[in-house]
């Protein structure tokens, strides 16, 4: 780790305070004042501006230092972060609940990053290790830790693997020990291409799962959304339960929860995959301050088997009206959330809330009676035409401007925006589908709160 590129005097912290919202390319282009580091200024300023609107705890403690934009962009939200905790709280809570009193809590991050999940989890053990591979990142743990309350936090840096193998051989799975251990495996190769199967993440979990579950009560995996989730399942031993993270309306996380070996005697026969409960989470919302219960309560819980044994959902077919061509459609249309789009839990939603699928081909329903609690996005549906010239001309009266999606059509957005004369903006919303029957659609929606 180069000195200077946190040498933050007090000419440089003067400057980092003045130019807080300013763009640091345009910053990067001027000469640097007298006395100014410009190069830490830069890092912090961008670090400080990415830290606002996604660990926003950061911003309030004197002398917090940020990483390279990567590292920033690669941790966890503090949204993110919180639920991760919450979720080591509670199985910290039901191991003690089995056990008794705890005399030693343990946690270790194997792959530390930087920091902002160890920084959030740590406070409910007794002894943690982070650990990371990149120097600079331990280095910034060194000084950023003591701010955050971890002055005791060991910090070693080390390949996860060695310290799995070596630092960690003198931890003991007693009956009044709980063992938590947590990695984030990187998602690219050696040519900085992203990587789409487990296996070939780094470190290779699978290679290492064995030695995992016999070093720890609990394991917390944190994988990319873009990862095949059945076949994670079908690749792990122990996998106990399964959370999709989103945050506003995008995926961000897959963690999966991997029993231990010590694990066994407490618990009933190891959950096939079809039966790993899988929660799907928005936490677009304050976490600290709840439960995991009441987090709970807002997740959409559901298993493999559930939705494969599911009846098939009826989709909506229209009827139509007597005296004309037209025909009516519901009154609501509902987008799932991205974490139950990745998860795959169409026929459950079916199960769990009045809707029909508006076609068997394209993942939205309908409902005439509004379901505030539905897990995603809800429109009212205002009027609805076919692509006939008369019906549009009816339908796009006098309107030149609108946001246009497409799901399950034969063309795209670019396309569609052009046949319709439509220019992107204004406050109408459109919808191009097909129905069951094969029919193409264009639907005008308003958002429901």
């Amino acid at each position: 780790m180069e000195a200077n590129a946190y040498e933050i005097n007090a000419a440089t912290s003067d400057f980092i305070l003045r130019h807080a919202d300013d763009d640091v390319r345009q910053l990067a282009l001027r000469p640097a004042p007298a006395g100014v580091n410009l190069r830490a200024a830069l890092q912090q300023i961008e670090g400080r501006q990415l830290a606002a609107r996604k660990m926003a705890f950061c911003m309030n403690i004197d002398g917090f230092l940020f990483p390279p934009r990567l590292s920033l962009e690669q941790c966890s939200s503090e949204q993110a972060a919180s639920y991760k905790r919450k979720v080591a709280e509670r199985l910290m809570a039901s191991f003690l609940k089995q056990q008794g009193k705890l005399k030693h809590t343990f946690f270790c991050d194997l792959t530390g990053g930087f920091g902002i999940d160890f920084m959030t989890i740590a406070p409910l053990f007794d002894r943690t290790t982070y650990v990371e591979r990149n120097a600079e990142l331990c280095q910034l743990a060194r000084h950023n830790l003591p701010l955050v309350g971890l002055s005791q936090a060991e910090v070693i840096c080390a390949e996860a693997e060695t310290v799995l193998n070596e630092g960690l051989s003198e931890l003991t799975l007693s009956a009044d020990s709980f063992i938590f251990l947590m990695l984030d495996p990187a998602r690219r190769d050696t040519a900085g291409r992203k990587v789409a199967r487990i296996e070939d993440c780094t470190p290779d979990i699978c290679a290492l799962q064995s030695q995992l579950r016999s070093r720890a009560h609990y394991i917390l995996l944190k994988l990319s959304p873009m990862l095949d989730l059945t076949a994670a399942l079908r690749t792990l031993c122990g996998v106990v339960e399964v959370h999709i993270v989103c945050l506003d309306g995008e995926c961000k996380e897959l963690l999966l929860v991997m029993a231990g070996e010590a694990m066994k005697p407490f618990q009933a026969l190891e959950p096939s995959i079809e039966d790993v409960p899988i929660y799907c989470i928005d936490v677009g919302q304050p976490m600290r301050e709840k439960s995991f219960s009441e987090v709970q309560q807002t997740a959409f819980r559901f298993t493999l088997r559930e939705e494969r044994e599911a009846a098939v959902s009826t989709a909506f077919l229209p009827v139509q009206k007597e005296g004309d061509g037209d025909f009516r459609l519901p009154t609501y249309l509902y987008e799932p959330d991205a974490s139950l789009m990745k998860a795959g839990a169409f026929r459950t939603i079916c199960q769990r809330f009045p809707v029909q699928k508006l076609s068997s081909d394209t993942h939205l329903y309908v409902s005439d009676a509004l379901i505030p609690q539905f897990p995603g996005r809800c429109w009212h549906i205002l009027d609805h035409s076919s692509f006939s010239k008369k019906d549009l001309k009816s339908l796009l009266n006098g309107i030149t401007s609108a946001d246009l999606t497409v799901r399950g059509f034969p063309v795209s957005v670019a396309t569609l925006r052009k046949q319709l004369h439509l220019r992107e903006g204004g406050t109408i919303h459109f919808l191009a589908t097909t129905l069951s029957n094969g029919a193409h659609i264009l639907l005008r929606l308003e958002r429901s709160p």
